[in-house]
């Protein structure tokens, strides 16, 4: 596959998504985030339900007696605790992460997209950060609350993405050394950040 792949992963308020969807637009690419989610449950014939509820969050499904479309019928409650685990449903989700880098060039924010690819010839990851007083700000407007609450809600939902992707990836979450970039949003601003990131993806690959 000589496809473009850009894979994005990001701490909560550091503009990551914001920063992917300017570089999907800057290559023409195809922009994965939420719509992964759209595309694993096609694929499966699962409500998107079940994925959303353990998106970027490891652990075994509990129960869920309407999650599953209509032609899969009614099941047991004992297959729903046994055989639908999240590492089923990581295998489906990466399957339709494939099936997207094959077809067009693609950014992709977080769900193990780097490590799903990383036998890919023109794929580029880079993790992105941000200073944690922006972040809290940031967060804190986003969810209409106070800092505090936004700290703890950023402390957990970083915990659930750093357990899911090192559990998945065998390395480590925002480590340096599990990405070909990392960079600090704050420093030079979402916009800049972006054309800096497209820069060195410009010469990485002479484009």
């Amino acid at each position: 596959m000589n496809n473009l792949i850009i894979c994005i992963g990001r701490q909560l308020g550091s503009g990551g998504c914001e920063i992917a969807r300017m570089l999907a637009e800057e290559f023409n690419c195809k922009f994965y985030d939420s719509e992964l989610i759209n595309m694993a449950a096609e694929r499966s014939g699962f409500s998107p339900s079940i994925f959303k509820s353990q998106d970027e969050s490891h652990g075994i499904l509990k129960s869920i007696l309407d999650g599953f479309s209509g032609r899969l019928g009614r099941m047991s409650e004992n297959f729903y605790d046994n055989s639908i685990s999240q590492e089923s449903l990581f295998q489906i989700q990466s399957e339709a992460i494939f099936k997207a880098a094959k077809e067009e060039d693609c950014v992709f924010v977080g769900r193990c997209a780097d490590y799903i690819l990383r036998k890919h010839e023109m794929l580029f990851s880079v993790f992105i950060t941000a200073n944690d007083t922006e972040r809290r700000k940031v967060v804190a407007n986003r969810m209409g609350c106070d800092e505090d609450v936004a700290a703890k809600y950023i402390a957990k939902k970083e915990r659930q993405r750093a357990d899911y992707y090192n559990y998945y990836t065998s390395k480590k979450w925002g480590a340096a050394e599990s990405y070909d970039m990392c960079i600090n949003s704050s420093l030079l601003g979402r916009e800049h950040t972006a054309k800096l990131i497209a820069k060195v993806i410009r010469e990485r690959f002479q484009l």
